[in-house]
């Protein structure tokens, strides 16, 4: 088969709602009717392919000025800093072709534009070989090489989101993963939330892989915070479901305090500054996205106070950055 001359695929990134750190394997199979809540958002992560008229690779990426080229794809696995994406070229033995990838997303911001990266570069790669492979093979192999290239266990919800958009639930459990749709209209949500970048970047890997390990070595303080954040996102989810915007935010607020009990550094000095100017300028709760330690936050409030809030968020340091929430997931276009 000949390849397409030029593919070009993006994929949006996402606000986690609540849940998030249960989706990594395994610590989900010890609290039954675990879930995690996410909203697919507008900063979106993109990738190009064009064919070379040699056989040589190169990758491109225009957010860290970085450029590798190689011979072949085996010479692709560890030898330069873009780790991920040579190991997604290594993995899908790519040949005679640039791929040069951007993101919208600040760096380390917590909002999953690693894993949007990633799922844009699998299915462009993906449409290049035939486009042969599943959904659940492309979060498979997505999952599983970014494991590979940051060295520690990856979760399975942002791969979701980035793949189907929208607002959603990612359920969690011995027969495997399901996502499944929330019947909130988008602008309802979108309205109530104010996000921001909080200038400092963050490392997912390290406070995740931290919890992950104390759990799994019986810390009982960890344990019982993970059922809590289980039954908050159990409890979120019913809200939303029944447009209960007060719930929602009193729900926000008790993730955040339970998140902030998993380990010391999931949250800062300035951090706790933005979020509580957030607060007197009217805002019901707010929390870290991802992991926590940076990156981006978001804050929950009445539609009549986020324009107050915005402001409070950028007067204490914060980059407040305009999103919408994003109902198209994965696109591909093929030139």
């Amino acid at each position: 088969m000949i390849p397409p001359v030029h593919i070009h695929a993006s994929a949006p990134t996402r606000i986690d709602l609540a849940g998030g750190t249960l989706d990594i394997w395994p610590l989900y199979l010890f609290h039954e009717g675990a879930q995690t809540l996410n909203a697919a958002i507008s900063l979106r992560a993109s990738c190009d392919v064009r064919s070379r008229t040699d056989r040589r690779i190169v990758i491109v990426s225009e957010d860290s000025k970085e450029r590798v080229e190689a011979e072949h794809w085996s010479h692709l696995r560890d030898s330069h800093d873009l780790r991920l994406l040579g190991r997604l070229l290594h993995f899908f033995r790519a040949e005679g072709l640039e791929l040069t990838t951007r993101s919208e997303s600040p760096v380390g911001a917590g909002i999953a534009g690693s894993s949007a990266l990633n799922i844009a570069v699998c299915g462009a790669l993906n449409a290049w070989s035939g486009g042969h492979r599943t959904a659940d093979e492309i979060f498979q192999i997505a999952m599983n090489v970014e494991a590979q290239a940051i060295d520690v266990p990856t979760g399975v919800q942002d791969y979701r989101p980035a793949y189907y958009g929208g607002i959603s639930a990612v359920e969690l459990g011995v027969s495997g993963i399901r996502r499944v749709a929330i019947d909130v209209k988008p602008d309802e949500l979108q309205s109530r939330i104010a996000l921001a970048y909080t200038n400092a970047s963050r490392n997912s890997g390290i406070n995740n892989w931290d919890v992950t390990k104390r759990h799994i070595d019986g810390d009982s303080g960890v344990r019982r915070s993970f059922a809590r954040i289980r039954d908050i996102a159990a409890a979120m989810r019913t809200a939303l479901e029944r447009r209960d915007w007060p719930e929602v935010g009193r729900q926000i607020g008790a993730e955040w305090d339970n998140r902030k009990q998993l380990a010391p550094g999931v949250t800062t000095p300035e951090i706790d500054t933005m979020l509580d100017a957030a607060r007197k300028a009217g805002a019901a709760s707010g929390k870290v996205c991802g992991a926590g330690g940076g990156g981006c936050l978001f804050c929950f409030g009445d539609p009549a106070d986020i324009p107050a809030i915005r402001q409070a968020l950028h007067e204490a340091g914060a980059r407040v950055l305009d999103f919408t929430i994003e109902a198209r997931g994965l696109l591909i276009d093929t030139f």
